[in-house]
């Protein structure tokens, strides 16, 4: 099979999938193996972007989904009536902050550095995918270990935590508009 009918099965599959699909399933799939689907994800990622497609392809570590572009929000906002998702209050914002750049991390952990309780934002994010429970801890209590999902990394638009702004960069950032 060459590549070109490799790209146009792969646009199915992850057309047909809609959900995040891992490369080890796409490799299993075609039968080929991971550094050929790497690379032929890695050309077809850059036909879609090079061509300015409606759609593209979104890399999540070792997942891979199909979505729209978001410069196109505008117009497709319009065909869909439903009101929009309401967005992450500050507290939500904060401890998904926290675990995003702390994990694994336990509730109490978050809550001495917020300094306040939690439970409503961690109750937010799971509920809205962006964190989930990676285990407990053997310690007495054993308290929920959190962790960020896929979801998380779709949402804001990353491949991997490594993506993530170095909290330096952030500092720096906030110093200079206080400063203006």
């Amino acid at each position: 099979m060459d590549d070109r009918e490799i790209k146009a099965i792969i646009e199915g599959l992850l057309f047909t999938w809609g959900d995040p699909l891992n490369i080890k399933d796409i490799c299993n799939i075609l039968n080929i193996d991971k550094k050929r689907t790497f690379n032929i994800m890695k050309e077809l990622i850059d036909d879609f972007d090079y061509n300015r497609r409606g759609l593209r392809i979104v890399q999540m570590e070792d997942y891979y989904q199909i979505g729209t572009r978001p410069e196109h929000y505008d117009w497709i906002k319009k065909l869909n009536n439903a009101p929009s998702k309401k967005s992450l209050s500050n507290a939500a914002l904060e401890t998904l902050s926290i675990i995003a750049y702390r994990q694994p991390v336990i509730k109490s952990e978050i809550e001495y550095i917020r300094g306040v309780k939690c439970d409503r934002a961690l109750e937010t994010l799971t509920m809205k995918g962006l964190i989930k429970e990676l285990g407990r801890l053997e310690k007495p209590g054993r308290p929920i270990i959190y962790g960020t999902t896929e979801e998380f990394l779709k949402s804001f638009g990353l491949q991997s935590l490594d993506d993530l702004p170095l909290l330096e960069e952030i500092e720096q950032n906030l110093d200079n508009i206080i400063e203006e």
